[in-house]
């Protein structure tokens, strides 16, 4: 199997970059691009360190990450599994990539900056759902911000409902906790269990 080894190699086999790829790039949140970040309701937040990367899915209502400014994004850490891989990556190295996604739109937004994690309780308190404030968020400054080629999400036609799967078709986080854990956690309790459980402790 042949690999690419150099920079120049890949500038050989792609070319370079049309002005419609380049000039869509800025480095400050414009007017322009704000409805993509005040209606998306998911966001892939990527993280790395010496110790990993990492890329983790997050949702909440739509404009749920809040511009603060024309340079800064803040992003509410609501409850997960408190594994913290994203929060550990970014105190170790603050290079964090935000991607935004609207279901219906092929249109998906990318914002790459240099992030912080705040425990300020009044910004915190600000972000409260049903009474429940986050325990700390993602303050993102901004360095580059663009949209991105509408080809990935066409290709795979994600927001066709004719294409989704059957959830049945797919192994259960049950099943896969049993057959990871030897049968000690997970289960058909487990599946059956979840989704009151997340109901009570979505925030």
């Amino acid at each position: 199997m042949s690999y690419v080894s150099s920079v120049e190699q890949l500038e050989k086999i792609y070319g370079v970059a049309s002005p419609n790829a380049t000039e869509k790039e800025i480095n400050y949140v414009d007017d322009i691009y704000r409805p993509f970040i005040e209606k998306a309701p998911f966001v892939a937040l990527a993280t790395v360190a010496d110790e990993g990367i990492d890329c983790s899915p997050r949702g909440d209502e739509a404009g749920f990450v809040r511009i603060a400014d024309e340079k800064t994004l803040i992003m509410p850490d609501r409850r997960g599994n408190n594994r913290t891989d994203s929060l550990r990556n970014i105190i170790r190295d603050p290079r964090t990539s935000f991607m935004f996604m609207i279901p219906g739109s092929n249109t998906v937004l990318r914002v790459n900056g240099q992030a912080k994690i705040s425990i300020d309780e009044e910004l915190l308190e600000s972000f409260k759902v049903d009474g429940k404030a986050p325990r700390s968020a993602i303050v993102l400054k901004v360095d580059r911000i663009y949209f991105q080629c509408a080809r990935a999400l066409m290709r795979s036609h994600l927001w066709n409902a004719e294409n989704h799967i059957d959830p049945k078709s797919l192994p259960t986080p049950g099943q896969i906790l049993a057959k990871l854990s030897n049968n000690e956690y997970g289960g058909e309790k487990y599946d059956r269990e979840w989704p009151e459980r997340a109901k009570e402790s979505m925030w």
